[in-house]
């Protein structure tokens, strides 16, 4: 079933080259940086929450399974939920205090930004 990727090959023009080949583009994920490499900031949000506080890490730079990995770390040591996606990690609740914490414990460089 891997082979019939035809989801990937929307948009592609018909070619009557019996040798044409569908080649389709693969995003390069960034090679992740060392923890003492990383820059962070850690932002309390409120906006499209429902009123709702949310602790967001920002500017992760490397391979979305090591902002997986860390997110994970994050949501086990505070004990709630969130998720990781786009870049940024989000942390159920105001634990602003306690992931920054962590983080400089595990070695990133963080700090608080925004109200």
């Amino acid at each position: 079933m891997a082979d019939n990727d035809w989801k990937s090959r929307l948009g592609t023009v018909y070619s009557t080259d019996p040798d044409f080949a569908y080649t389709t583009r693969q995003d390069e994920e960034p090679e992740t940086l060392a923890p003492a490499a990383q820059d962070l900031r850690v932002w309390l949000d409120r906006k499209q929450r429902a009123g709702k506080v949310a602790t967001l890490v920002r500017g992760f730079v490397g391979r979305n399974d090591d902002l997986q990995e860390l997110a994970r770390l994050l949501k086990t040591r505070c004990g709630v939920g969130g998720a990781a996606k786009e870049g940024e990690i989000i942390i159920q609740g105001d634990h602003r205090d306690r992931v920054i914490d962590i983080l400089i414990r595990s070695g990133y460089r963080c700090k608080k930004a925004g109200g």
